[in-house]
């Protein structure tokens, strides 16, 4: 049987050699022989692509791999950068707040929402040992949080204003109306007991009235959304978008003085 070795492959290369050389000066043996040559050359350059994509394929991935876990990290750093930047800008309007209120302040940061009430419940890293006590009324740049309905050393519980349990009394900025508003476990606020007649509009601002004890005048609550009359038809009811977005709140201000 035809075994192949080197030998036979250097005696195989001096043959095509020779038939190059030949059929360079015989012009009648250079078609025939590179029709016979073509498809030998178009095999090996097809085996050549092919081994070449292999090779080229492994290195390639481990090359996408690479750059797929730099563009994560790159990612992950500009998405901490971005949350620097947003509490940085939160942080500089509480501050502005503290700087500019005729009242004393204590800063807190959100770290929990209560499971037994998610969504008018949040907890606040500051308690007792800050001076925080019941009934201390809450704030952030954007107007009313809620009020400390629970302390602890070192946290305590905030009541959202959206809890139907919390009510404060409240004004209409423009004409001066007062009315009593109450959560709704909701998005929203309802502002009660305003007369028939009172003199009230959609986008009306309210705002603290400053008769509900503990609470400052002037507070802003929210924005007037929608005018009903009630059941009996003896008083209205005003629907309000809250001033604060009660969802997603993590820093406040406690009002202490």
């Amino acid at each position: 049987m035809f075994k192949l070795n080197k030998k036979s492959l250097i005696y195989a290369a001096v043959f095509l050699l020779f038939l190059v050389f030949l059929s360079s000066f015989t012009p009648a043996l250079k078609t025939p022989l590179l029709a016979t040559l073509k498809y030998p050359f178009t095999l090996l350059r097809l085996i050549r692509r092919e081994i070449g994509g292999i090779i080229f394929y492994h290195s390639n991935l481990l090359q996408n791999e690479r750059l797929k876990r730099e563009v994560d990290l790159l990612k992950q750093k500009l998405n901490s950068a971005r949350e620097l930047s947003l509490e940085n800008s939160r942080l500089k309007e509480l501050l502005s707040l503290k700087e500019k209120s005729a009242h004393q302040l204590i800063a807190a940061t959100v770290i929990a929402r209560s499971p037994e009430s998610w969504s008018s419940v949040v907890i606040i890293n500051k308690g007792r040992q800050s001076g925080i006590r019941n009934g201390f009324v809450v704030i952030n740049y954007s107007g009313l949080v809620g009020r400390v309905v629970e302390t602890g050393v070192y946290t305590s519980k905030v009541m959202l204003i959206n809890d139907p349990a919390l009510s404060v009394s409240g004004l209409l900025q423009r004409s001066r109306q007062e009315g009593l508003v109450s959560g709704t476990l909701g998005s929203t606020l309802v502002m009660k007991y305003l007369p028939v007649d009172a003199d009230i509009q959609v986008s009306d601002i309210i705002v603290t009235s400053g008769l509900t004890p503990a609470y400052p005048k002037g507070l802003m609550i929210g924005t007037v959304t929608k005018i009903d009359e009630e059941f009996s038809g003896l008083s209205r009811y005003a629907i309000i978008k809250p001033a604060v977005k009660l969802s997603d709140i993590e820093e406040v201000l406690v009002i202490i003085k």
